[in-house]
Order: C-alpha cells, then sequence, then structure tokens
C-alpha cells in the first residue's frame, strides 16, 4: 500500500515535510494543507507553502478549499503555473469558521454544489485530481448521495475519513461505514482516520486488502517512523526512533530560527508538536517542554525528555 502524510494545518507545512523526508521517510507523497482563495487573494502564506522553491520532497500534492469554482479556479491558476500536475481536494476540514462557507466538510450535504464544483474540473484536462472527504457533515448516510457524482468523476483516488465533520475528533473512526463506502466506490480508495501505530496499520490492510493507501495525520506527528516503520516490516528501536527524532527537531529548529524572532514566535511554531510527539513520554519531561518560557529553557527541556526517553 501507498503511505501518505496527512495535510494538517499549522503542523505539516514545507520546513516539517522536507526535514521528515530526510530523516524519517517511508512516504509516498506528502499532502500540504489546504490552500483557499478569500476577499480576492490567496494568502502569501500559502503561496510561500506551495512554491516549488520552498519544497525538496520527492512527491507533493498541494491541496485546495473550495465551495464554488469561481474560488477554486485562481488556486489551480497558481499551482499549475508552480508546475504541479495533481491536486486533492479538501471535503473534510472540520472546522466550524470554514464549514460555515460550506467549504471542507460543510460542503457534503449539498450534492448540487459538489457536482458543480466537480464539473469545474473537466476545464482542466492535463490535471489530476483527488478528494478528500468524511461521511458526512451530519449524517453518516450523506455519502451516498455523494458517491455517484464521485464515481462518475475522473479523480486518481478518494481519501475517506470516515467521520462526521461535526464530530471533528471527539468519536472514533467508523471502520464499519468505511467498508459501507468501500464497497460502492469506483476509484482507488485511501483510509484515514486513528493510525497510530504499525499494527494498526497492518490490521487496515488485512481488513482492506484492495487499499491503494493510508494516510496518517496525527499518528504521524506522534510517531514520524510510522510509514518507515511499514515499510522495513517492523517497528525502530526505542533508541533508534529517538535519535531520528532529535535530529528532526533540531534540524526544525534551525531552519526556523532564522525567520522567527525572539522566544515568542519560536517557541509558539515548536511547542505545538509536542501536543502529539512521542504519546508516551514522562509527563515530568513534556511538562517541562510545555511550560518553557525562553529558547534556552525549551531546548535544555527537550534535550534532557529525548536523554531520558
Amino acid at each position: 500500500m501507498k503511505i501518505y502524510s496527512a495535510p494538517l494545518q499549522g503542523f505539516t507545512e514545507a520546513v516539517w515535510r522536507n526535514i521528515h523526508s530526510r530523516i524519517f521517510g517511508g512516504i509516498d507523497a506528502y499532502f500540504t494543507p489546504f490552500i483557499r482563495y478569500e476577499h480576492n487573494e490567496i494568502r502569501s502564506k500559502d503561496i510561500r507553502d506551495v512554491e516549488r522553491k520552498n519544497n525538496t520532497v520527492q512527491y507533493l500534492v498541494p491541496q485546495i478549499i473550495a465551495a464554488t469554482p469561481q474560488e477554486m479556479h485562481p488556486l489551480i491558476a497558481l499551482l499549475e503555473n508552480e508546475g504541479y500536475t495533481e491536486i486533492d481536494i479538501n471535503m473534510g476540514c472540520s472546522f466550524p469558521l470554514q464549514a460555515r462557507k460550506k467549504h471542507g466538510a460543510g460542503i457534503l450535504p449539498h450534492p448540487a454544489m459538489v457536482a458543480e464544483l466537480l464539473s469545474a474540473l473537466n476545464d482542466y484536462p492535463s490535471m489530476r485530481f483527488s478528494v478528500k472527504m468524511r461521511l458526512g457533515w451530519a449524517d453518516k448516510a450523506e455519502w451516498r448521495a455523494l458517491l455517484p457524482i464521485l464515481n462518475d468523476t475522473p479523480l486518481t483516488h478518494i481519501t475517506m475519513h470516515p467521520r462526521l465533520g461535526c464530530e471533528q475528533y471527539r468519536q472514533p473512526a467508523d471502520v464499519e461505514e468505511f467498508a459501507a463506502f468501500a464497497a460502492e466506490c469506483r476509484h482507488p480508495l485511501v483510509y484515514n482516520g486513528d493510525i497510530l501505530t504499525l499494527h494498526d496499520i497492518e490490521q487496515c490492510e488485512a481488513r482492506f486488502p484492495t487499499l491503494h493507501g493510508i494516510m496518517i495525520g496525527r499518528g504521524l506527528l506522534a510517531n514520524p517512523a510510522l510509514g518507515l516503520e511499514y515499510k522495513q516490516g517492523k517497528a525502530l528501536s526505542a533508541k533508534e526512533l529517538c535519535d531520528r527524532t532529535q535530529a528532526m527537531h533540531d534540524a526544525m529548529y534551525q531552519a526556523m530560527a532564522p525567520r522567527l524572532q525572539g522566544n515568542t514566535q519560536l517557541l509558539g511554531k515548536l511547542k505545538p508538536y509536542w501536543e502529539y510527539l512521542l504519546p508516551d513520554m514522562e509527563k515530568r519531561y513534556r511538562k517541562a517542554i510545555v511550560k518553557s518560557n525562553t529558547v534556552e529553557k525549551y531546548m535544555q527541556a527537550v534535550n534532557n525528555a529525548l536523554a531520558n526517553y
């Protein structure tokens, strides 16, 4: 199976992708956090994240989010100009601010809007498209009205995260509903949701042997070696995981420090990764990282935590 890195806003940006690919690898494609067209412009931050000059991973798929073709066209034009030939369409984002605009999972209760959006893909015959989606926004049966539209749209694959948008991440992924979707989906299918260990990957593969791939988000932030472990067929030792994590963290620090000035900016970018990273770390070490208020104290706390992992 293919192993894909899921797009996570604020986490899986170019710096993380480039360094993860170099130090851990095991990922067949990285998907960027979505870019959007709002107030008649694309944010410069989003543009920088997808610019080819800022990305070194071997296979990168940019993701866009839109409710109408009018919002979508400028995004595709930007990505075409950057030389991309494949784009992922976000129909799974559960953040209320986006969903209220019928972006992400907020579009799922509206089949006519989905049909209009996807029909506009015909304007780009040289571009390949995929879709990342949830079961629905408020009803797990919403996908049933959408699947005929999706099946009739030329797509490289569909990534299904089997939760509702309104649930965000509060409920476990519904594997039974995923199985129902898989039985009727005519596209290559990628599973996404609650993949935290190598055993989880192997269980998913055993249950769905025809899967095109698995996309991992929070699980890859927690254990950056997951893709590598699947490709090798075994988990890394604690020491090797720790050594590579130290190398990745230090490389991210070196990459971010020149452009993020002062304690507040730099710590505000680095500390959130520890919400996920190495979840079995002793609480006292994680607490020291989270409570550090200077770069010096933070680096000392990280080095101490990894030395004692």
